[in-house]
């Protein structure tokens, strides 16, 4: 999408949703519709398919529907789960090194990718680019802005991973992000307990969590068992705005009634998954011991007891077919200031200690916004103001922080100012 005004044009700002696995071919119209004029004028906005993905040689596991929920492992009760999990994760390791498109498997990861979208710079004849990623999609900006310091203009990564993307410790640190981020859910619906009936404390609604959980585990309800509740309330914590719906799946499973808003995607996710894995898994080189997972599920079930044990469960990247074809990009601060990190206090698939990492390893290059609210992702999708002035200062003017700014909780702030999560958003989590 061209700028507002060429006349004040800047460049280019390529986008990307996060994932991985996230298409962003048609994104910039999209991003366009929650961007301030000020950051308008000055870009033509690019989104762009990462490989892999949809249009850009879409890439396939051949996973039939059954298994086309997440990449997520299901909760573990003990080690005998763990082993399950272990077999499933084989099969699926294997449908991916025997699919169609397993030839070019082991060269689908985050390294190349930042090189294609170097690519794009050059074709579309810009010495620079500058950047907004979500999610995974920060991973992706500090590779780019690793491997080419001196193409990158305004980098701005929003609710940012680890330093090394996707990994073992990234999936543990979901449930971490669940056990912090589950409060704020717990005090909206205690809070409206006259509506849903469901508790009236935040301590009621926590021992709600438990007892459904643990009653779908022996019932399931029209096809909801306690691992995918557990899941689908994680999924639902992103926004406030899906507060209402998760509300209202809890009421219909603790009446033994199906919900009336799906749990599930309900289309076809089949290459957002293949491609999530095939960038997960060439990225690092997982453990590969089932012994390690139950180990760590162990320490996981009792650090974190809503989620942990389904976080720290066993990956399909255990069985991987192929080893890494290069090291991971190890992030440095090589390069100008020119980075900004923005972090919500409260992240429940990024939490702040990722975004910590990626923070120190950035080091004089960066300057980090914390912001005390909860939710994935935080420029223009939630209402904080203070956190939105500073990334639009960086966007439009070049202006960071003289030093990392913490962002107050700010009286009413919601989730995209409690307008409806739009499309795309739906790509930024795991």
């Amino acid at each position: 999408m061209l700028t507002a005004n060429p006349a004040r044009r800047r460049g280019v700002l390529l986008i990307n949703p996060g994932g991985p696995g996230g298409a962003g071919l048609a994104i910039a119209s999209q991003v366009a519709q929650i961007f301030p004029a000020s950051v308008l004028e000055e870009y033509d906005l690019i989104g762009f398919d990462p490989r892999g993905v949809e249009l850009s040689t879409p890439v396939t596991c051949g996973l039939p529907p059954e298994l086309q929920v997440t990449n997520v492992p299901p909760y573990a009760r003990d080690a005998a789960d763990v082993a399950r999990q272990a077999g499933v994760a084989r099969d699926v390791a294997a449908r991916c090194g025997s699919s169609a498109t397993a030839d070019i498997l082991p060269f689908v990861n985050t390294a190349n990718t930042a090189r294609d979208m170097d690519r794009i710079r050059a074709a579309l004849g810009e010495r620079r680019i500058s950047y907004w990623g979500v999610s995974y999609g920060t991973y992706l900006g500090a590779v780019y802005s690793t491997l080419f310091p001196e193409r990158t203009d305004r980098i701005v990564l929003d609710s940012a991973t680890g330093t090394h993307g996707l990994d073992v410790n990234a999936s543990r640190l979901f449930g971490l992000g669940m056990q912090i981020r589950f409060p704020d859910f717990a005090a909206w619906l205690a809070a409206r307990n006259d509506t849903y009936g469901l508790g009236g404390t935040p301590e009621q609604i926590t021992a709600k969590f438990f007892e459904l959980a643990a009653r779908l585990d022996q019932t399931p309800v029209s096809g909801v068992d306690g691992s995918l509740f557990r899941l689908v309330t994680f999924d639902r914590l992103y926004f406030d705005v899906r507060f209402p719906e998760l509300a209202g799946i809890w009421q219909a499973l603790d009446a033994a009634q199906p919900p009336a808003a799906s749990v599930l995607a309900g289309q076809d996710i089949e290459n957002a998954l293949a491609a999530q894995l095939y960038v997960a898994c060439n990225d690092n080189d997982w453990p590969e011991s089932v012994r390690t997972y139950q180990r760590n599920v162990a320490v996981d079930r009792v650090r974190f007891p809503m989620l942990g044990a389904a976080a720290a469960n066993i990956w399909t990247c255990a069985f991987w077919p192929v080893e890494p074809v290069e090291p991971a990009v190890r992030i440095s601060d090589r390069g100008p200031t020119n980075i900004m990190i923005v972090e919500n206090t409260r992240d429940p698939a990024t939490p702040l200690p990722g975004a910590l990492e990626m923070r120190a390893a950035l080091g004089h290059r960066a300057r980090m916004v914390t912001v005390d609210q909860g939710g994935h992702g935080v420029y223009r999708l939630t209402a904080n103001v203070c956190a939105d002035t500073a990334v639009t200062a960086f966007f439009a003017d070049g202006r960071l922080p003289a030093r990392d700014l913490f962002c107050r909780r700010e009286t009413g702030t919601a989730t995209l100012a409690g307008q409806r999560v739009p499309g795309w958003l739906d790509q930024i989590g795991p």
